[in-house]
């Protein structure tokens, strides 16, 4: 809560800019001089003994922020994400100190086929430009073209890697990895004689090595990512070698034991003499390494004599999906392929069925000047590697749904509606993916897959099929949208917010197989689901609980699907020419698709309970109006409430002004502050009226299903402030 100090010192806010510093370097000395040393565990508790119908009373002082550096920018106390740097930082590490913003908001979604069924995976390893960049802000942040991820479905593995000593995943990309099945591997690096030192050091004896294996473990547990990339690229002493396999065995050991599904892979660097000396294979000098762990990631100048002596060595039998042969997209050395003709790698690595990691695909974003032709050049990369690579599907329940957001865009889209007109970046905020590709269809026709930010229903992209139908197609041009595992229910009602151009008909097909049936090949059935008039009850129902749908152009349109023991693998969409044949230009943007049980339209009962205000930072700063000459009151406070997040897609945090400096100011309306993908959100640089004041912060679940939750069921905590 506000702290009191001696002096008048008003900080100001400054506007954080692109290219400042990451802010996760530790605490300055002037952090140092006005923190003070709290837990999150002791903060909660503190929040926890808020009285529920009782106003937050604040007294407002300005001081400077107590909040770690390291997990809250200085300027702003928006919550980032960051790495440990040294020995001695991770060796104390504690839970109670951790970043309550950096716990991934979802766990690691069931798959089909599994992970250990895979028998060649693929490993994208995201080593960009040093790591922590506009993805450090665990709440989003302003952007005009950032760099994202988004074809998940042909990926396994995703390593964020930076060269910090201890690298933990910024929660935006575990959420948006696991909401797709992908596991997420953090980074435990030494380098160069510090990293030597570093080695020495923890590897001098099993004590030692324990101690920081225990770290990880705790520390993969606690942010909810599932594992460790270990790359030592140091000489090691006799004892240190001699101990290496050993904490690997520990840590892998471990993490298996304490997180479902978690990896623990080896980098080919050093070897069983403690040399650093690359092996590009797995061989008798890298062996023991890979024994102790659960794969190996080999450096990057192979060439194919490698793979086919690998082939038949003896360590490689049974456990060839292990073995991940290393790709750098940059083409630095003597590599195959690389950059544009990283396809070429994939095909030789293919050919002789190992795994592969990808290291920095980032490159089709580095290296191109032009950022906002990014999902172009993306999109082209991953088309030349499709041939190379297998998709599997999310298993995801009802409801399903997904408006194709990608985790950034020019504007934010709320129900069809523009909410602002800015660049953002959050992909905590990315949804279920579809698939991108580019078709070419008999009669030089075509037809492209892509996500568009030009409109969207919610987020900040749609997805955009467009193309031309050629004179002599007659069939309609089928776009397959979706790979999935679903488990219908046995009547399933879809709906589906479209635009289309004029002179084409749009329809939804659904392939489904026996939920019975576990064969990875099976044969299966094309449905067409029933179309349901307006006036439909289960119609009627579904609008009255959704509310106003149809707006800007968008059309809703509702079917229903009514089968017994049925699992949805594939989603299309059909689009046929109206009227006589001839080349027809066509597109259809579509905004979401939703598939829900119809024996389950009503809306949850679950209140958002014990909604509480707590580490609040008082600033004085420009505000957000242009015309503003005087410093505006900001608040800055964290929020935390009670919700099942397994009903949500997420909270909308609103704030309202009750009364002002002066009784003729009357409440204001609900403004909103920005939206939450778990039950903890920090309101950053909020202007609110001058002191003394009376404000309420509400919490909004937006439910999976899509039906408006009654206001009676929002959060609300009101917040009176005053001066000294």
């Amino acid at each position: 809560m506000a702290l009191t100090v001696d002096g008048n010192k008003l900080p100001l806010r400054r506007k954080r800019q692109d290219g400042d510093d990451n802010g996760d370097n530790g605490d300055t000395d002037d952090n140092v001089s006005g923190k003070r040393e709290r837990s999150e565990a002791g903060r909660l508790e503190s929040c926890l003994d808020q009285p529920v119908d009782s106003d937050v009373h604040e007294i407002i002082k300005y001081t400077p922020s107590p909040l770690p550096a390291k997990h809250y920018d200085p300027d702003t106390t928006e919550p980032i994400s960051s790495g440990l740097e040294t020995l001695e930082e991770l060796l104390l590490w504690k839970r109670s100190e951790a970043n309550p913003f950096n716990v991934a908001a979802f766990p690691l979604a069931p798959r089909d086929p599994p992970l250990a069924s895979s028998l060649r995976r693929t490993l994208v390893s995201h080593d960009m430009m040093g790591g922590y960049l506009d993805d450090r802000f665990v709440q989003g942040t302003t952007a005009e073209a950032p760099y994202a991820f988004y074809h998940w479905q042909h990926i396994d593995i995703f390593n964020y890697f930076t060269h910090r000593l201890v690298t933990v995943p910024p929660a935006v990309w575990t959420n948006a990895a696991h909401k797709h099945g992908v596991v997420v591997l953090g980074t435990f690096i030494t380098e160069w004689t510090d990293g030597a030192k570093i080695c020495e050091d923890f590897l001098k004896d099993e004590e030692s090595y324990r101690k920081v294996a225990d770290k990880l473990v705790q520390i993969s547990h606690c942010y909810g990512f599932d594992g460790w990339l270990i790359n030592i690229e140091n000489t090691l002493s006799e004892v240190a070698v001699k101990n290496t396999p050993l904490f690997l065995r520990y840590l892998t050991d471990q993490m298996h034991e304490r997180v479902a599904g978690s990896l623990v892979v080896w980098y080919d660097s050093v070897i069983n003499n403690g040399h650093l000396q690359w092996q590009n294979e797995l061989n008798q000098s890298n062996s023991m390494f890979f024994d102790a762990c659960d794969g190996i990631f080999t450096n990057y100048n192979w060439t194919e004599q490698n793979l086919e002596w690998m082939s038949n060595y003896g360590a490689v039998q049974g456990r060839q999906a292990d073995i991940y042969i290393g790709v750098d997209v940059f083409a630095r050395g003597k590599v195959v392929g690389g950059k544009l003709e990283t396809n070429k790698a994939l095909e030789v690595i293919r050919k002789h069925n190992f795994s592969v990691a990808i290291f920095a695909p980032g490159w089709v974003y580095e290296t191109h000047d032009d950022k906002t032709e990014f999902r172009k050049n993306q999109d082209k990369f991953w088309a030349l590697l499709s041939d190379y690579l297998y998709v599997h599907r999310p298993l995801a329940p009802l409801p399903f749904v997904s408006s194709f957001c990608q985790g950034f865009g020019k504007a934010s889209y709320w129900r069809g509606q523009c909410e602002a007109e800015k660049g953002w970046y959050n992909l905590s905020a990315q949804e279920i993916q579809p698939l991108y590709y580019h078709t070419e269809l008999e009669g030089q026709g075509w037809l492209t897959s892509r996500g568009c930010p030009e409109d969207a229903w919610n987020g900040g992209s749609s997805l955009l099929l467009d193309g031309l139908i050629p004179a002599a197609h007659t069939s309609p041009v089928s776009a397959k949208v979706f790979s999935l595992n679903v488990t219908l229910a046995s009547r399933t009602l879809l709906a589906f917010i479209y635009k289309q151009s004029t002179g084409i008909t749009v329809s939804l097909e659904l392939k489904t197989t026996d939920a019975n049936t576990h064969a990875q090949d099976v044969q299966l059935t094309s449905v067409l689901p029933d179309i349901l008039d307006e006036g439909d009850q289960l119609v009627s129902q579904f609008s009255q609980l959704c509310g106003n749908l149809n707006q800007n152009g968008w059309t809703v349109r509702c079917l229903q699907l009514e089968l017994c023991d049925c699992v949805l693998r594939e989603v299309y969409f059909n689009i046929q020419r109206d009227g006589e044949p001839q080349d027809t230009p066509f597109s259809c943007r579509v905004g979401e698709i939703m598939l829900l049980d119809a024996a389950s339209l009503q809306v949850p009962q679950e209140l958002v309970q014990g909604l509480c205000i707590y580490d609040v930072v008082w600033l004085r700063g420009a505000g957000t109006s242009p015309e503003s000459t005087n410093p505006c009151l900001l608040l800055n406070a964290t929020l935390h409430w009670k919700y099942p997040t397994e009903l949500v897609r997420h909270f909308r945090v609103y704030w309202q002004r009750l009364t002002g400096p002066h009784s003729r100011i009357l409440p204001g309306p609900l403004v909103l502050v920005g939206r939450a993908y778990s039950n903890v959100f920090r309101v950053t640089e909020l202007a609110v009226p001058d002191a003394p004041g009376l404000l309420e912060l509400v919490v909004e679940p937006v439910i999976r299903k899509g039906f408006s939750v009654p206001e009676s069921h929002w959060g609300r905590r009101r917040l009176r402030y005053t001066m000294t």
